[in-house]
């Protein structure tokens, strides 16, 4: 194989997290481009959050007291303390939450109040029930909620290692043995993207308290399946062609589930080293100065998410400069 150099790519990444600074440790999600239209371009909590996950992705945190307090102050100043909500419209309240809360975490911070409204799933049938409420089982409709309580409530220590295990074989009980993805109903095949960008967020969780996945050759046999059969492109962008999460969902659910077996393990490995060459020509191809997706700093995170879970998966293969490292290896949630 020979060697997938992403180095320029990262360096372009930096440039436009610069971009975005309003201030220290404040950071707008967009700046003004054509391709935009209406948007609020000012200071954003995935702007900031994401700003602090590409620094840390890029081994780029700031090490002075000054940018690293700027950042913890601004990410806690966007907290409802009435709630414990983190809150910014694009996205599920829970997920803005445990995305804020996972970001304080790298600066070793926490959000400054209680998560009142989410503290009734420390009793775990209370979050069964809402599980149920969401229809869960059904594409779309819980991941990033079910997803976020647990790492919200983890990173902060609401919930104890029972709390955790009960989690776990909640998921473990509900994961399909033929796809090693949960959701059990019959669905079209065009959904298999989304089943599997569902899973990655239970998957992470996986990872944080070092659970195994249960079906790991089914889940192998599903995202080889997706990417032979063009299952993982949608009416928003070519896979391997944009700045996005799928990528990230797909790498990760792929190469972490060798972590635990042999099953077509060259194969997978052929595979993840032809996407990331078509991935990384891609990228380098993109004007970042102009390009929608690499100005959208929560886009480009998670595209910096799966070129490090791909030097991850591919050591002395995919290679640059700055060494990168995964926010997942540290704490939960992206």
């Amino acid at each position: 194989m020979n060697k997938i150099d992403i180095t320029n790519i990262l360096e372009n990444t930096l440039k436009n997290v610069a971009s975005h600074k309003l201030d220290e440790g404040k950071y707008c999600r967009w700046i003004k481009l054509e391709s935009y239209g209406e948007r609020n371009f000012g200071i954003n909590a995935y702007g900031c959050a994401d700003a602090a996950n590409i620094l840390y992705t890029l081994n780029r945190m700031p090490k002075g007291n000054e940018e690293r307090d700027a950042f913890v102050r601004t990410l806690q100043s966007m907290q409802e303390p009435s709630t414990g909500y983190f809150k910014e419209g694009s996205h599920h309240i829970i997920h803005t939450t445990a995305h804020c809360t996972a970001a304080l975490e790298l600066f070793d911070a926490l959000p400054l109040y209680e998560f009142a409204d989410m503290n009734k799933y420390k009793d775990f049938a209370e979050f069964e029930k809402y599980m149920a409420e969401y229809d869960w089982l059904r594409l779309g409709k819980a991941a990033h909620a079910g997803a976020g309580i647990y790492a919200a409530m983890s990173i902060t220590g609401a919930v104890d290692a029972k709390w955790k295990r009960a989690y776990f074989d909640f998921f473990n009980r509900n994961c399909d043995s033929n796809t090693g993805l949960f959701i059990t109903e019959p669905v079209p095949e065009f959904t298999r993207r989304l089943q599997i960008g569902d899973a990655f967020h239970y998957f992470f969780n996986y990872g944080d308290f070092h659970e195994a996945m249960p079906y790991p050759e089914a889940l192998i046999d599903s995202c080889l399946d997706a990417y032979k059969n063009d299952l993982l492109d949608d009416q928003w962008g070519v896979f391997g062609r944009q700045f996005h999460f799928i990528e990230m969902d797909w790498i990760y659910c792929l190469n972490r589930a060798t972590y635990q077996t042999s099953h077509r393990f060259d194969e997978v490995k052929e595979t993840l080293y032809n996407f990331a060459k078509g991935y990384a020509e891609y990228l380098d191809s993109v004007d970042f100065d102009t390009d929608g997706g690499a100005n959208d700093m929560h886009l480009l995170f998670g595209t910096m998410c799966a070129l490090a879970e791909l030097q991850k998966a591919l050591p002395g293969i995919v290679v640059s400069d700055i060494p990168t490292r995964s926010v997942l290896d540290r704490r939960p949630f992206i």
